[in-house]
């Protein structure tokens, strides 16, 4: 499952963005130089996220949505066609 693809499930799942997802670690004080345990353990209890899934999120609070060009276009399972993640919406990416 591309890096997309986790974001895309998890907006389906919870309703949520992740931009808003973002917003709301914000506001309990996670971001940059967050430990990820921290952020997997609210998504987890706040929002039933498994750890693959909340994972994905810990990368965008942490280090926005850049993500290494070695997965561009890679051919692997998590192989994605940009370096660059959409977080405002699946239904709003130009890209699909």
């Amino acid at each position: 499952m591309s890096f997309q693809a986790y974001l895309d499930n998890i907006e389906d799942k919870t309703g949520l963005t992740p931009r808003q997802f973002i917003d709301l670690a914000a506001e309990k004080g996670f971001g940059p130089g967050t430990k990820a345990g921290e952020i997997v353990t609210w998504l987890g209890e706040d929002y039933s996220l498994g750890r693959g899934h909340a994972m994905a999120l810990v990368h965008v609070i942490t280090k926005g949505p850049q993500i290494s060009a070695k997965h561009v276009d890679s051919g692997g399972a998590h192989a994605d066609p940009s370096d660059t993640l959409w977080l405002d919406g699946k239904a709003t990416n130009p890209a699909t």
